[in-house]
């Protein structure tokens, strides 16, 4: 047996965890905010853009820009393609659905990737991990309750998000073996710049922000850098069965949010679902922590 983590440093972990929370939840609503000036691409572009330029000023100003390598690109490069499809569907779902619902299906993301990574990473498929899979679907069906009525477009948008997540997660597992973290968010941004571009300019028309849309594009950046940072430091200073627990509270938050931003009635489904998914990531993670012991 392992000995507990002392109580600073799991209190560290959880308020690295809220901050990451807190920068999940600015960023659903700052994307709302532009979602009428800007179609996902022009987002997606206009965020990469905001996180480049604080990257490039950090790495410098603290002397890691020199860790940036480019012996490994065609991994950034699918890194990043399955990120940038991810993140714009999970744009598009926000518009669509009440966020509840959108952050609930993202939570399906590890559980993806425990189905994936015996393809992807050579790791074994457990029974325990079969079992926790199969719970995540059941609270996916609770969640969607899909039928010709109700089947949307945006619940299909946030469940194929957390499937392009879920890609960029297993890329991230291998990239961290060998790059430093600063490498993998440096790339991540100047690609996802000509990925942006790329998409948005496809029609030949690229909406430049109003002046009032600028502090939401700005917020979106920032909270997506941010995010990332707490929830990597977060990790770092205790194991995932600490930290997931503590992200779960994004759920309860942005149902706040919604409500008294936007009306958005919390339904009861999403919630058990949304339980039912928790409980299947928690489950591996318990028996994975405990079979490492």
């Amino acid at each position: 047996m392992t000995a507990p983590l002392p109580a600073p440093q799991t209190l560290r972990a959880a308020l690295w965890m809220l901050g990451a929370v807190a920068s999940f939840s600015a960023m659903a609503v700052a994307g709302r905010a532009v979602s009428l000036d800007h179609d996902t691409f022009e987002i997606m572009l206009y965020r990469s853009v905001v996180g480049f330029v604080i990257v490039l000023a950090v790495a410098r100003a603290t002397g890691r820009l020199g860790e940036v390598r480019r012996d490994r690109l065609g991994l950034h490069a699918l890194r990043n393609l399955s990120h940038f499809t991810g993140q714009n569907l999970w744009f598009l779902a926000i518009t669509l659905i009440p966020l509840a619902q959108v952050f609930a299906l993202e939570f399906t993301s590890p559980l993806w990737v425990l189905v994936l990574s015996p393809l992807v990473l050579g790791e074994r498929l457990t029974r325990i991990r079969v079992l926790a899979a199969c719970l995540g679907f059941i609270g996916i069906l609770m969640v969607t309750r899909p039928s010709p009525e109700t089947l949307s477009l945006g619940q299909l948008a946030a469940a194929c998000a957390a499937l392009g997540f879920a890609g960029s997660i297993l890329a991230t597992k291998r990239l961290t073996r060998h790059e430093s973290l600063s490498s993998i968010l440096f790339w991540m941004t100047l690609m996802q710049i000509g990925l942006g571009l790329a998409c948005a300019g496809f029609d030949g028309d690229i909406a430049l922000p109003r002046a009032a849309a600028l502090p939401w594009l700005a917020l979106i950046g920032v909270a997506g850098l941010v995010a990332h940072l707490c929830l990597t430091t977060a990790l770092s200073l205790a194991p995932a069965t600490v930290v997931v627990p503590v992200d779960f509270l994004r759920l309860p938050l942005i149902a706040a949010i919604a409500l008294v931003l936007y009306g958005e009635a919390v339904e009861a489904w999403v919630i058990l679902g949304a339980a039912v998914i928790f409980g299947a990531n928690y489950l591996n993670l318990w028996h994975e922590t405990r079979h490492n012991r």
